[in-house]
C-alpha cells in the first residue's frame, strides 16, 4: 500500500495539468498547492522505515525525482545584472492598520515603478502623499494605482469586473514607450462543500487576457495580484504569451501570501517584449501580503 501511494502521488505530481477541474476545481488547487507536494516524501519515507518496507523507501523516492524535474530549476539564482528599470507590485491590504509605514517603506525601494492593489478608498491619500517625493507621475483608479519616475499617459481602466480592479498606461522611458499594466483578480475561497471556487477570478483572467492580447505596444509589464500561480492552468490565458520574472530571473520560489508565513506566490509580475534581469520578494510591511520586485532589461 505505501508502494502503490508512493507511485500514486508521483503520478498527479508529474500529471498535474491532467487533474480534471470539474467539481471543486480540484486540478486549480492542487497546481496552486504543487510546490508543497514534495512535502509527502518524508511521510512516505518514515512510514517505509516504520514498516520497515524497503520497496516502500524505494517508491517514496519516485515522487522525489519528479519534484525535482518540475522544480529543481526553480531552486538555483537566476538572477542577473544589467537591468535597466525596476518594479515593484504590493497589495498593500484594505485592512491594514498603518498604511503610512508601508508607504514609506515601499518608497524607500527607490524603484522606478510601483503598483499598488487593494488600495482603500479612505487611506489612498496616505500613499499619494507619502510617494510624492519619489514619484512624480501617478494614476489611482478604484483600488489600484501605479506610480512611476516617467511620465504616464493613456490612463485607462480595464474592465475585469463590474468595479475597477485592473489599470492600464503608457510610460515613457528613456528606451520608450512600455504598457503597465496593474491587476487585482477576484478573490478565491476553499469551503467544504463547493471545493476551490474560482468563477469570479477565472472570469476576471479571461477579460485581462483579452485586454493584453488587444496590446498595440511590443512592451508589457503585468503587476498584481492574481489570486492564484502562474501554474494554474485557469490563469493560462493571462500568463502563456508573457514571461515570469521570477521563474526565470529568481532564486527560490518567492512565496508572498500570507505574509507571516508565505505558501503561494499569487502576487508577481509578468513581462513580454522584455527581458528578466532579477526578480526577489521584499521584507513584509505590514500588509498580509509581501511585495514582490524586478529588474528587466528594456
Amino acid at each position: 500500500m505505501l508502494a502503490a501511494a508512493g507511485l500514486f502521488w508521483a503520478g498527479l505530481m508529474a500529471l498535474h495539468d491532467r487533474i480534471p477541474n470539474g467539481f471543486g476545481n480540484l486540478g486549480s488547487l492542487f497546481q496552486t498547492l504543487l510546490p508543497w507536494a514534495g512535502s509527502a516524501v518524508p511521510v512516505l519515507l518514515g512510514l517505509a522505515a516504520v514498516r520497515r518496507s524497503r520497496l516502500a523507501a524505494v517508491t517514496a523516492l519516485v515522487p522525489a525525482v519528479v519534484w525535482v524535474v518540475l522544480f529543481g530549476g526553480t531552486l538555483t539564482d537566476k538572477s542577473t545584472g544589467g537591468g535597466d528599470l525596476t518594479v515593484v507590485s504590493h497589495n498593500v491590504d484594505e485592512g491594514n492598520p498603518d498604511p503610512a509605514k508601508t508607504a514609506r517603506a515601499l518608497a524607500a525601494v527607490n524603484a522606478d515603478v510601483l503598483a499598488l492593489e487593494e488600495l482603500p478608498e479612505d487611506s489612498a491619500d496616505v500613499y499619494e502623499r507619502a510617494l510624492a517625493g519619489v514619484y512624480p507621475h501617478h494614476a489611482v483608479r478604484g483600488g489600484v494605482g501605479l506610480w512611476s519616475r516617467y511620465p504616464l499617459r493613456d490612463v485607462a481602466e480595464v474592465p475585469i469586473m463590474p468595479w475597477t480592479r485592473a489599470v492600464r498606461a503608457t510610460a515613457d522611458t528613456p528606451r520608450g514607450p512600455v504598457a503597465l499594466y496593474v491587476a487585482h483578480l477576484a478573490s478565491v475561497r476553499v469551503h467544504p462543500a463547493a471545493g476551490f471556487t474560482t468563477g469570479r477570478r477565472n472570469d476576471a483572467a479571461r477579460a485581462l487576457a483579452a485586454a493584453l492580447r488587444a496590446e498595440p505596444l511590443p512592451r508589457i509589464v503585468l503587476m498584481g495580484d492574481f489570486n492564484g500561480t502562474s501554474r494554474d492552468r485557469a490563469l493560462a490565458p493571462v500568463f502563456s504569451a508573457l514571461r515570469s520574472v521570477q521563474r526565470e530571473a529568481g532564486d527560490g520560489f518567492g512565496f508572498t501570501w500570507p505574509a507571516a508565513f508565505p505558501v503561494v506566490r499569487i502576487d508577481d509580475i509578468h513581462v513580454k517584449g522584455i527581458t528578466p534581469r532579477s526578480a526577489r520578494t521584499l521584507p513584509a510591511t505590514g500588509s498580509d501580503h509581501l511585495p514582490v520586485a524586478a529588474s528587466l532589461r528594456l
